[in-house]
């Protein structure tokens, strides 16, 4: 085959699955498109979503530059696998439907990797958008990514990666058979601590790079789901695999912790809806109770309408 017949193999396939998408797609092609680094392909995969109609008006104007896949509702992680599986870069990158690349986001961090040979993922920042209190500041201001990415520090919950920042060398990616299809909740996480545990090495760019969108009926922006996620990985996670003593004692010091955030989590939630005695409930369920939570129970003995009312009225407006 002459080279005036062979097509470029892309550096960098980016992979977005796509399921209620439609108003939210054509914004984050637009940041794909945007980008200063020019070596990449775009596959969107329709993952049976409801609204495929208005989805794929969205995704009109972008059909000639896009592989555009169809395929019954799955789940976002084997969208993402099969996103995986059809593209040819060395190099996989992903975007949520819902978020934004900033134009530098692929040169900045396809520069990394190149000149870290040894590193096999590289995250970065993001900056929180939409129905979120937290709008307008920086993820890792809240969840932020501390010392160096490794198996202890990714259970620990002391590095969070934003998948929406993750670019990441496909041989690796592929050792560890892609994403857990029978996850509903929390593939990323999950993948994260299976490479870490092959001994993939990782690194954080502290520069924001994205922004993560946040929908008020979505599951990233309730912090009970949040907890409950990271709960069912890391049990799932210790079922599944033989871990080193320390990561073992390490991820049953962590669900413990967790356990008890979902308590007071749920214990909050209580008490805001006037379920006073589920509340106490709840807060008498948590192993470790700060000083504020055991003030908060005794309001709850001596007072709770009045502590209540007076929590809303001092409460900053979401």
């Amino acid at each position: 085959m002459s080279s005036k017949n062979m097509v470029r193999r892309p550096a960098v396939s980016v992979v977005i699955p796509a399921f209620r998408a439609s108003r939210d797609i054509a914004g984050a092609l637009d940041s794909v498109f945007a980008q200063t680094f020019a070596n990449f392909e775009v596959i969107v995969v329709n993952d049976g979503s409801p609204d495929t109609v208005e989805l794929e008006a969205a995704l009109d104007p972008f059909r000639s530059r896009i592989q555009y896949i169809v395929q019954p509702n799955r789940g976002a992680g084997a969208a993402r696998n099969t996103g995986i599986r059809k593209s040819k870069g060395r190099y996989i990158a992903f975007l949520d439907a819902d978020d934004r690349w900033s134009s530098e986001f692929l040169s900045r961090q396809i520069a990394y990797l190149e000149a870290h040979p040894d590193c096999d993922l590289v995250y970065s920042d993001a900056l929180i958008a939409g129905e979120s209190p937290l709008a307008g500041r920086c993820f890792m201001e809240t969840t932020p990514s501390q010392g160096p990415v490794s198996l202890l520090s990714l259970i620990q919950q002391r590095c969070n990666i934003i998948l929406s920042t993750v670019v990441v060398r496909r041989k690796p990616l592929v050792a560890v058979e892609l994403f857990n299809e029978t996850l509903k909740r929390g593939q990323d996480f999950e993948l994260w601590l299976r490479l870490a545990l092959k001994g993939a090495v990782m690194s954080y760019q502290p520069q924001v790079l994205a922004e993560r969108r946040v929908h008020a009926d979505g599951l990233s922006g309730d912090s009970i789901a949040e907890i409950e996620r990271a709960l069912n990985v890391l049990d799932r996670f210790g079922r599944a695999h033989d871990l080193p003593c320390d990561a073992r004692t390490a991820l049953r010091v962590r669900m413990m912790a967790l356990v008890d955030r979902l308590e007071i989590e749920q214990g909050k939630r209580r008490f805001l809806e006037g379920n006073f005695a589920a509340a106490r409930y709840h807060l008498t369920a948590a192993r470790a109770r700060p000083l504020k939570i055991k003030a908060v129970l005794l309001a709850l003995q001596i007072a709770p309408r009045l502590f209540r009312l007076a929590y809303l009225k001092l409460r900053p407006a979401v």
